[in-house]
């Protein structure tokens, strides 16, 4: 028994720091796999022995085995979440079909984990329920055309109710609005003659412009006329009485003249003998003779006498 006990001491030996080897392994193994990473933008919620413990932040944590279990990762990025259509019915009972977006940022971590159980199904449901009193509320002129205050009411509705839940709604948008096939159809004849009135409108107006603009162009150029034949009226009168004014200026001076010589019979004689020269130059058939023509003629040989007299003086 002694030799068989002896033998069978060093396999024992051997046997349990197998054992110890494999049991330290786990245990390294254990150990080395509780350690997490957080990263940015990231939180991760911990429990210990069944309830909240901590929210880690960005950083090296160690997860004690058995005492401590990682509940949930939340991501504290802004999120989009885009809904299904959801089919809604206005005040005047037309049924349309409306998707929303819906832009949101988780906040508080913990409230998110243990406010309600499927986050994002609560998110729709508010929404398609905000979205149908809305819309009741509004007619289906109202509807296509108020998307902003849509978007305002329902981003201060669901803001307020999922806050509990540690979500902040930052925006909603209204996708789509699908109004019914016959509806769509009227709106685009609507749409079709409204562009059609435009057009004769515009076409209309453009025909009156034209118009305007050359009957104002002709009577600009009435105008431009007369103001120019107004001109030159007015120098040709100018003209024409430079013109008499000179002449009659230079008869004065030539009466003037002949009168300070002395001479004023005789100058109206000679006056009339050149009238009469001029007459018998032209096409007349009878010429009238006056019958003081003799004395015309002594008048006449006195002037010259008198004019030589004058020039021999000077």
């Amino acid at each position: 028994m002694s030799f068989l006990s002896n033998l069978l001491a060093p396999v024992a030996m051997s046997t349990v720091g197998i054992v110890l080897l494999i049991i330290g392994a786990i245990l390294l193994i254990v150990f080395a796999s509780s350690w997490r990473l957080v990263t940015q933008t990231k939180k991760v919620i911990v429990e210990r022995l069944g309830g909240y413990y901590k929210t880690w932040g960005v950083g090296l944590h160690f997860l004690w085995p058995i005492l401590d279990r990682q509940v949930k990762t939340v991501s504290l990025k802004e999120q989009v979440k885009d809904f299904d259509p959801q089919p809604v019915i206005t005040r005047d009972n037309v049924t349309m079909q409306i998707d929303t977006v819906v832009f949101f940022a988780i906040t508080d971590p913990k409230a998110y984990t243990y406010g309600t159980e499927n986050p994002m199904m609560a998110i729709e449901n508010i929404s398609a329920t905000t979205l149908r009193n809305i819309i009741g509320d509004l007619d289906l002129d109202q509807t296509l055309t108020s998307r902003d205050l849509i978007n305002t009411k329902m981003r201060l509705i669901l803001d307020e109710a999922t806050d509990p839940w540690g979500i902040k709604v930052n925006r909603v948008e209204v996708k789509n609005i699908v109004p019914p096939k016959d509806i769509r159809d009227s709106m685009e004849k609507q749409m079709r003659a409204e562009r059609e009135k435009r057009q004769t409108i515009l076409i209309a107006e453009g025909d009156k412009r034209s118009k305007i603009l050359e009957a104002e162009g002709e009577a600009e150029a009435v105008l431009l006329r007369a103001e120019a034949y107004k001109q030159q009226t007015i120098l040709k009168a100018e003209g024409d009485a430079s013109a008499i004014f000179k002449i009659k200026e230079a008869e004065a001076l030539g009466i003037k003249l002949i009168k300070d010589a002395g001479a004023d019979q005789a100058v109206l004689t000679l006056k009339s003998l050149e009238a009469l020269a001029l007459v018998a130059n032209g096409q007349a058939t009878k010429i009238v003779v006056p019958t003081n023509i003799t004395d015309i003629a002594s008048t006449v040989l006195m002037a010259a006498e008198i004019a030589k007299e004058g020039k021999v003086t000077k």
